[in-house]
């Protein structure tokens, strides 16, 4: 069991994190992942926000979801980053078309972090006032990014995973296993230009280019359309709840006919779905999006996610295994550990009655900001932190600890 001196002094350092990285702009409030690296707001760590602000600040959190929906675009896409300040040039020189927001997206974390909010205060006002943009959201996905009607999420970029330069990208990118990151941004800069030459036209253009149908971020569809059901039906609408399960089905369906093979699920890529052999975390994204039965949820577990020449380093887990040759511990997505890895996969082993093993590994990512602070990522080998100082993310510890006290 974790103390009760640990969690106390870890809820009282994410509330401090949150707050110091809280920030009002044209009369919205969000919080930035890490003040001087990642100043303005993304997508899915805002819903990372809004998930732990749920625990001790519930009108932050509504605030914190708010805010990310205010620039939604006119076809329901909702951008990765929006630049409040319209300074972007404090992040990364890209020309996105648009002077304050990105023009691509990011993991549909929305309707997890609402229905998580909702179930703290019944607040049925937020929910009606939080469905409509996340219909249209939800709605975009499944037409202009799945324009064949083959029920999966296609990415027109690798920032769009969330996880921009993870090996699952390298081939699509035409990157050997081991490249700099100076190489890698430089091949996802040039997509960005090809981004903006499509006028970022996903079915049309884009799909010619880059095309991954990504396993994370279709399980995380799945789990988010079932919420997105669980809205609705409170909603009284009853006949978009159909539709959304209708649609996770699909979506469930493909992902079993088109990406799994041998057991493991894997993401793919072209017109003809080749398989993108990659061995990386997103093996365990189907746990949150309740894919596997249990015999083959437990076969995933023990053969792989405990399996210490793969995942479960001294640090777990690491988000490539060490069977690739693009591990590397301390890489940028290739090889170290992130707590919001680790907090999609507890959420999964708590789906499936794995509790001691969800503990442990909430466990050892609480040992990770305790010896490093709140980091970016750490290595998956020595836990040294890494990357971005002052970086929410960690904060997520607190919501899988409350996971593991219902």
């Amino acid at each position: 069991m974790i103390s009760s001196d640990r969690i106390e002094k870890i809820t009282k350092a994410s509330i401090d994190l949150l707050k110091k990285n809280r920030r009002q702009a044209d009369g919205f409030c969000y919080t930035a992942p890490a003040l001087e690296s990642y100043p303005h707001q993304w997508l899915w760590d805002s819903c990372f926000h809004a998930i732990v602000l749920s625990h001790f600040d519930i009108s932050i959190a509504k605030a914190e979801m708010k805010s990310l929906v205010a620039e939604q675009f006119d076809n329901g896409m909702i951008p990765h980053m929006i630049y409040w300040e319209g300074v972007k040039e404090t992040f990364v020189h890209i020309d996105w078309g648009k002077d304050k927001t990105s023009s691509i997206t990011q993991p549909p974390m929305l309707a997890y972090a609402v229905w998580q909010i909702f179930n703290q205060d019944k607040d049925a006002e937020f929910l009606e006032s939080m469905y409509r943009p996340m219909y249209h959201f939800y709605r975009y996905l499944l037409s202009e990014r799945d324009p064949r009607q083959n029920h999966l999420v296609g990415l027109i970029n690798p920032d769009e995973s969330g996880e921009d330069n993870s090996p699952r990208f390298d081939k699509l990118l035409d990157l050997p296993p081991r490249h700099s990151l100076a190489e890698n941004t430089r091949r996802r800069f040039e997509l960005f230009d090809k981004n903006k030459g499509c006028k970022f036209d996903a079915p049309f253009c884009m799909k010619n280019f880059f095309w991954v149908k990504d396993v994370p971020f279709n399980a995380i569809m799945v789990r988010n359309l079932e919420l997105l059901a669980l809205i609705a039906e409170t909603l009284g609408n009853n006949e978009d709840a159909l539709i959304w399960r209708e649609e996770k089905d699909l979506i469930v369906k493909a992902m079993a006919e088109r990406m799994k093979e041998d057991g493991l699920y894997w993401s793919t890529y072209g017109p003809d779905y080749k398989k993108i052999k990659v061995m990386t975390w997103a093996i365990f994204s189907v746990l949150f999006g309740g894919l596997p039965d249990k015999d083959e949820a437990d076969k995933l577990v023990e053969e792989h996610l405990l399996n210490p020449a793969e995942f479960f380093t001294t640090y777990p887990i690491s988000s490539t295994s060490q069977t690739e040759a693009a591990y590397d511990p301390e890489g940028f997505w290739r090889g170290p550990t992130w707590i919001s890895i680790n907090w999609f996969v507890v959420q999964g082993l708590c789906d499936y009655g794995f509790y001691d093993l969800a503990e442990e590994l909430t466990d050892k990512s609480l040992a990770l900001i305790e010896g490093s602070g709140f980091r970016e990522y750490f290595s998956s080998k020595t836990g040294q932190g890494l990357g971005a100082r002052d970086f929410t993310w960690g904060t997520l510890v607190i919501d899988m600890i409350e996971r593991l006290r219902e």
